[in-house]
C-alpha cells in the first residue's frame, strides 16, 4: 500500500514537471518534441520499471500481456495544428499499380499528347490569329458572320429534331430559322433569340445517343478538341449532307476552311477568359476539360431520353452586351467568376453533333 502511494506521488510529480516544461517551452517557443523527450527522461527516472510477477503457491497462474506495438504521432510545431490520429505505418504489401488511364478515357496517353499539341498550336497560331481577327474586323461584322453561318446549320438541327422524334423542338428550330432568314437578313441578326427561340446544337451524335448508341472512348483531337468516338463519327457523317445534297458552295474546300476559321476564331475570342481560367487555375486542365465535356454530353443525352436535367455548360449562343448576371467578357461571352461553371473553349458555337 505504501509502495502504491509512493508510485502515485512520483507520477503526479512527473506530471507536474511535464506541465511546467510544456509551459516553459510554449513561452520560449521551444519545439514540443524536445519537451516530450525531456519528460520521458523524468518519467523513467521517477518511476522504475515494475518487477516481473512470479508464480506463487497461492497464484500459480500469472498472465502477462505483450507490450503494444509502437505508434508514432506527429509532433506539432508552435502555431501548427495537426490531426491527433496516429500515423499508420505503410502496408506490408505494395498497392496495386493504377490502370494508367481514367475511366472512359482508354486513350488518355494519346489524348494528353494531342491536348499538348493543341496548346502549342493555340499559342503559336490560333490565339495570335484571333487577336488579329478581333483587331481588324469590327465586332458587328464578326457577330453577323457568326450568326449567318450558325443559321445555315439550322436545317441540320431541324432534321435531327425530327429523327429524334421531337416535333415540338423541330417546330421551334424551324421557326427560328424562318424568322432569322427573313427578318434577320439571312441570319445576320439573331431576331429569333429575342422571341424566345435560342440556338441549340443538335446533330447525328445526339441522334445516335437517342437510340442507345454508347459514347465510346473519349477523344481529344487536334483543332477539334474534346469529343467521343460516337460524336466524331456523327459529325463526319453530318458534314457530308450539304455537299452531297446541295453541292456548291458546300462542297468547296475554301467554304469549308473559311467557315471553320470564322466560327473557330470568334469562338476563341469569346472564350479567352474562361480558357485562361482553366489553364491557369486548374490542377489538371486536361482532366477538367474532359470532365466538363463528358458531363455536358451526358446531360444532353438524358434530356433527349426524357429526363430533364440542367447542364453545367448550358450556354446558348449569345450576343455581347446582353443583360445577364455574368460579367461581359472581351467579346461576347460572360464570365461568372471562379466559383461559377466554366465553359471550355470547345463550346459555343460548335458544329452540330
Amino acid at each position: 500500500m505504501a509502495r502504491g502511494v509512493g508510485v502515485t506521488a512520483r507520477r503526479l510529480a512527473s506530471a507536474g514537471l511535464l506541465l511546467a516544461a510544456g509551459a516553459e517551452a510554449h513561452a520560449q517557443a521551444l519545439p514540443l518534441g524536445a519537451v516530450l523527450a525531456a519528460s520521458a527522461a523524468v518519467q523513467t527516472a521517477a518511476d522504475p520499471a515494475p518487477l516481473a510477477p512470479t508464480p506463487t503457491a497461492d497464484n500459480p497462474l500469472v498472465i502477462t500481456a505483450a507490450p503494444p506495438p509502437p505508434v508514432a504521432y506527429a509532433i506539432a510545431q508552435p502555431g501548427e495544428q495537426l490531426d491527433p490520429k496516429p500515423l499508420i505505418a505503410p502496408p506490408a504489401e505494395p498497392l496495386a499499380a493504377p490502370s494508367g488511364h481514367a475511366a472512359g478515357d482508354r486513350y488518355e496517353k494519346f489524348n494528353r499528347s494531342m491536348y499538348k499539341l493543341n496548346l502549342t498550336l493555340d499559342r503559336l497560331f490560333f490565339r495570335p490569329l484571333s487577336v488579329v481577327y478581333k483587331t481588324i474586323i469590327p465586332k458587328p461584322i464578326r457577330l453577323a458572320l457568326r450568326n449567318i453561318l450558325t443559321n445555315v446549320g439550322e436545317p441540320l438541327v431541324f432534321l435531327n429534331d425530327l429523327l429524334q422524334l421531337k416535333p415540338g423542338r423541330a417546330a421551334r428550330t424551324l421557326g427560328r430559322f424562318t424568322i432569322n432568314t427573313t427578318l434577320g437578313l439571312g441570319g445576320a441578326i439573331d431576331v429569333a433569340k429575342d422571341e424566345g427561340l435560342p440556338h441549340r446544337n443538335n446533330g447525328f451524335g445526339n441522334t445516335l445517343a437517342r437510340y442507345g448508341v454508347g459514347p465510346g472512348p473519349y477523344l481529344f483531337l487536334p483543332l477539334i478538341g474534346p469529343s467521343t468516338l460516337r460524336d466524331t463519327l456523327g459529325d463526319q457523317a453530318q458534314g457530308l449532307i450539304y455537299p452531297l445534297a446541295i453541292g456548291e458552295p458546300f462542297d468547296r474546300w475554301d467554304y469549308t476552311i473559311g467557315r471553320a476559321l470564322v466560327l473557330g476564331l470568334q469562338q476563341r475570342i469569346e472564350t479567352d477568359t474562361q480558357f485562361k481560367m482553366i489553364t491557369r487555375t486548374a490542377a489538371d486542365p486536361y482532366a477538367t476539360i474532359r470532365s466538363l465535356y463528358l458531363q455536358d454530353r451526358k446531360v444532353e443525352v438524358e434530356e433527349l431520353r426524357g429526363r430533364k436535367q440542367r447542364s453545367p455548360l448550358d450556354d446558348p449562343l449569345t450576343d455581347p452586351g446582353d443583360p445577364g448576371t455574368g460579367t461581359p467578357s472581351d467579346d461576347g461571352g460572360t464570365s461568372q467568376g471562379p466559383a461559377a461553371n466554366v465553359t471550355p473553349p470547345e463550346q459555343l458555337p460548335a458544329p452540330p453533333r
